[in-house]
Order: structure tokens, then sequence, then C-alpha cells
């Protein structure tokens, strides 16, 4: 995974060249990524998917994240990152399914990895349930759905903690179901304004499907 070829950009998000994704990490390099959210209307209210991060995972490890999302190959474009939805979450989506929400430039920074990112964001309207999940374990633990509106005050701190319900699997491959309390601790730390930025769209997204102009 670390010799995979990324295509890398200056900050004008111009092509400049490409790079191994150890190098881009390690350089900083700004480079491609998609990101799809999942969001579904149960019972009158919306609610966003969230996938758990493998405990084997280099980074992050057993935090919740987006759905799905994944590195952009410099052999790839953005509609080749649909792959991401279906190695992970195990369900098939047509790129013309999905909903823009722009690109969303961002930089993470940890010892040893500079994460400059330009995210091609969208959103997945789904009517799919948590047991049609079928997740890659060595990269998902887990799936996990919490309240929109929840989510978004968690983000705006106007709640400390949400409610979530979701599975990881037993030793046994089966499905557990819980439900737990998160706060933000429980997330990817994505920047505050990704995050913003994020639900600012998918606001907007829902408000059009509704016939809302914002």
């Amino acid at each position: 995974m670390e010799t995979e070829i990324l295509t890398i950009f200056n900050e004008q998000q111009n092509p400049i060249g490409t790079a191994t994704r150890e190098e881009v990490h390690r350089l900083g390099h700004w480079h491609e990524t998609f990101h799809c959210w999942f969001v579904a209307k149960e019972n009158g209210q919306d609610m966003l998917y969230l996938q758990l991060r493998s405990s084997m995972k280099k980074d992050y490890p057993n935090l919740l994240d987006i759905t799905a999302a994944g590195h952009l190959l410099s052999t790839e474009s953005v509609e080749d990152g649909v792959r991401e939805i279906q190695e992970e979450t195990g369900i098939t989506v047509s790129f013309e399914d999905l909903d823009s929400l722009g690109i969303i430039p961002y930089s993470m920074k940890k010892p040893n990895m500079i994460d400059n990112e330009l995210a091609h964001v969208f959103v997945y309207h789904t009517e799919h349930k948590l047991n049609d999940f079928h997740v890659q374990q060595e990269e998902v633990a887990g799936i996990y759905r919490v309240a929109f509106q929840d989510f978004a005050k968690l983000w705006k701190r106007e709640m400390e903690n949400i409610p979530c319900l979701g599975f990881t699997h037993t030793e046994y491959g089966e499905k557990l179901i819980h439900e737990k309390m998160i706060s933000k601790s429980d997330l990817v730390p994505h920047p505050d304004s990704y995050y913003q930025a994020v639900i600012h769209g998918i606001y907007d997204e829902l408000l059009k499907g509704r016939g809302i102009c914002h």
C-alpha cells in the first residue's frame, strides 16, 4: 500500500507529478482522496452512517470515520472512487447516484505523517439498513448510524455525547448489534473545518431533496 503511486498537486490544486503513498505522507504532498457519506431516512429521521476503522489499521485504528473513503491512484479518475464503497461496505453504488459536495482541502499532521488531502466529497442517499453492510474486516470493524442532527450538534458543541447504533463482528464472524454513546474523541480527528463543511453540505442536500432552497 505504501508503494501505491498517487498524483501530487501544488497548493493551487494543479498536478505537478507523482509520488509513492509513503513519500506523499512523509513529505506532505497534496493528493486526491475520495470520501462518501451515507445518509438515510429512517422513521422520519435523517441518519448518518459511520464506519468503525479496524484495529489493524496503521492510522486511527478503532475510531469512527467517513462511511467509505480512500486514496485515488494516479491511474484513477474521481469516478473510480466508487470502488472504495464496494470494497469497504459491500454495497455497490453507481457514481451517478452520488451527490457531490465538491473538493474540500484539509491538512492533518501527526508524528511521521503530514496528510494534505484534496478530498472529493460525496453524499449517497441510501435505503440500505445496517444488515445490508458486509464490511472488509481487515479495513472496517463495523458500521454505526447516528442521527444527523445529533452529529451536527456534536460539532457545534451543543452536545458532548450522542447515541449510536451499529455492529461489530464476533471472533466467529457474526454481527454483534449494540448501542453506545460517542463523543468527538471517538471520531477520526479530521479538522473541524472539514466536518463543518460536510455537515453544511449534507444539510443543503437534504433541503434540496425536499424542494427547499437554502
